[in-house]
């Protein structure tokens, strides 16, 4: 089956989401632009991973560029963007790799992310190389703006933020029903 590309150019609307509680929260991310709307599952680290990497890849580029790129240092805040995913919420697929570049002729971010595939039996790990390759996993590509960029960073730091609080001992997630710490093994000190 041929591959899909789901490409937006400036998206009216790019965003990390989250359906269900902490805990059982699935994590998307969300293009849409003309009444079009993607959507990919992804994992929590993927979605932190990503925002990371989009700081240090803007950041970059504004040094590089002595200042002289359109990217805020920070995200602005008449585009913050608290809306929850915008519905119908369905599934293109779920998220394996991803990649990001700063387009230096637009000055633009590129963020790729590719379909999971399951590797058949007796092929190498990382032997494919799909790239522009018409029979590749399907792909979300969205190019956006520096500013956009900082603004979909700052959600999804946020998001990855807002789950449940972290353990002061062991750094694990504490449940509302209790936690087992493997730091505190039933060992007083």
């Amino acid at each position: 089956m041929p591959r899909q590309v789901y490409f937006y150019d400036q998206p009216e609307r790019f965003v990390a989401g989250t359906v269900g509680q902490p805990g059982a929260r699935a994590f998307y991310l969300q293009a849409s632009a003309r009444g079009r709307i993607t959507s990919v599952l992804l994992e929590k680290t993927q979605v932190a991973a990503l925002a990371e990497r989009i700081e240090e890849v803007l950041d970059e580029a504004l040094r590089r560029s002595g200042g002289e790129a359109a990217i805020p240092a920070g995200a602005p805040q008449e585009l913050l963007d608290t809306a929850p995913l915008d519905l119908p919420l369905e599934q293109e697929f779920r998220v394996g790799t991803m990649a990001l570049a700063w387009d230096t002729v637009d000055s633009c971010l590129v963020v790729e992310a590719q379909a999971l595939i399951e590797e058949e039996e007796g092929e190498e790990e990382g032997a494919a190389v799909f790239e522009d390759d018409e029979n590749g996993p399907d792909m979300l590509r969205v190019r956006l703006s520096g500013a956009m960029a900082r603004v979909f960073a700052r959600r999804a730091l946020d998001l990855v933020a807002a789950g449940r609080k972290p353990c002061p001992f062991c750094n694990l997630p504490l449940d509302p029903e209790g936690h087992l710490c493997p730091r505190a093994n039933g060992y007083r000190r």
